[in-house]
């Protein structure tokens, strides 16, 4: 069990810095991924940011999953979206368009329109605070994919044992640091595992930048 985010992320700093990767990029998925990124980035001593991706809910139940968005706007849909697509097509994109609305809205706080740091050619190291179905992760991973990424691995605290389709078909390597057989729910494997919210993010990427361009001027 972790302490917190950020002791999960110090943990996952220490193993993933042991793997030497090629120019690395540490991206986070937000909300509770940006503290764990952000021990890692420190570690790595690398860019850091966020890839806003979204669940996409189903009509009329929105707390059960039928896909992911991300920044390049594209529904990736798993099998349980078919009878919805079938029966119920309109709300099904109905709620996509509602959506790429908040997503666009998380790009705008988070990254208060920098662009995302260079990543053509580089090790992306996608971070979250753990795994739990994978296609938000899948959907993250898709647009990433298409700014030319050496490699794209998706790294976390924790995450089930059980083989994922989603994350075998679109990243080519997955860390977890602990793979329990009783999995359940990531916030079971942490003590304190309070809600990160949008100001929280916020002041987690400033601060980094800020400590960066400090150590960068420093060292220069």
């Amino acid at each position: 069990m972790f302490q917190n985010r950020e002791e999960a992320g110090r943990r996952l700093a220490h193993f993933l810095d042991s793997l030497h990767f090629d120019n690395p990029v540490v991206l986070a998925l937000p909300r509770g991924g940006v503290p764990v990124a952000a021990e890692v980035a420190k570690r790595l001593g690398t860019d850091l940011d966020v890839v806003v991706a979204r669940k996409l809910g189903a009509p009329e139940y929105p707390e059960f999953g039928i896909g992911a968005i991300s920044e390049d706007e594209l529904p990736l849909f798993s099998q349980d979206a078919q009878p919805y697509l079938l029966h119920q097509k309109r709300k099904v994109f109905e709620g996509v368009a509602s959506e790429i609305a908040e997503l666009r809205r998380r790009i705008t706080r988070y990254r208060d329109g920098r662009a995302l740091p260079p990543i053509k050619e580089r090790t992306a190291l996608l971070i979250d605070d753990g795994i739990a179905t994978g296609v938000t992760a899948a959907a993250a991973a898709k647009f990433l994919r298409s700014l030319g990424p050496q490699r794209i691995v998706m790294a976390a605290p924790v995450g089930p044992r059980e083989r994922n389709p989603w994350l075998e078909k679109y990243f080519d390597e997955v860390i977890c640091l602990e793979r329990p057989e009783r999995f359940r729910a990531v916030g079971n494997w942490y003590r304190d595992f309070t809600q990160v919210e949008d100001d929280e993010v916020a002041r987690i990427l400033k601060h980094f930048r800020s400590e960066r361009a400090l150590y960068g001027h420093l060292s220069a």
